[in-house]
């Protein structure tokens, strides 16, 4: 198994979830969520989020093999401080290093926060599109008025 397979599979059993109730959640099948703890396979990065919000862990902690569950708890202090803007229309801007071309200009909604990680929707030449992106590469956030 794979560190982010073990972390899954160690925060589900410990959620008293089998693999049958954790893949309807997610709208996967067992046989994938058995695939992702055995680390045959790693889940698509838009269903980390939802994997994280599920088993209530940040995405650092499932995406760095460093990170321990308890390192992560300081770091949702951010998710508070930005949970206004939560469902808001949002213009990001980003450090000139970690510029994201998808983003770049683009009026993007904050579909959530999770650690240091943030969850945006927006609608791109390409179509609509979700990405998870660093917050530490977020220069500024600037929240556009409704209406």
């Amino acid at each position: 198994m794979n560190e982010l397979g073990n972390k899954i599979a160690y925060k589900r059993k410990d959620l008293g979830m089998t693999q049958i109730e954790f893949a309807e959640k997610l709208n996967v099948t067992r046989q994938t969520v058995s695939r992702w703890e055995a680390g045959t396979v790693l889940p698509d990065i838009d269903k980390i989020s939802d994997i994280a919000s599920l088993l209530n862990v940040s995405c650092d902690y499932l995406l760095k093999d460093d990170v321990t569950e308890e390192e992560t708890r300081s770091f949702r202090g951010i998710s508070r401080l930005l949970q206004d803007a939560k469902g808001k229309t949002v213009r990001l801007s980003f450090f000139d290093d970690e510029a994201d071309i998808d983003l770049y200009n683009t009026d993007c909604t904050i579909l959530d926060f999770e650690g240091n990680w943030m969850k945006v929707e927006a609608k791109t030449k390409k179509g609509k599109i979700e990405k998870i992106i660093p917050v530490s590469s977020v220069l500024s956030l600037e929240i556009k008025e409704e209406g």
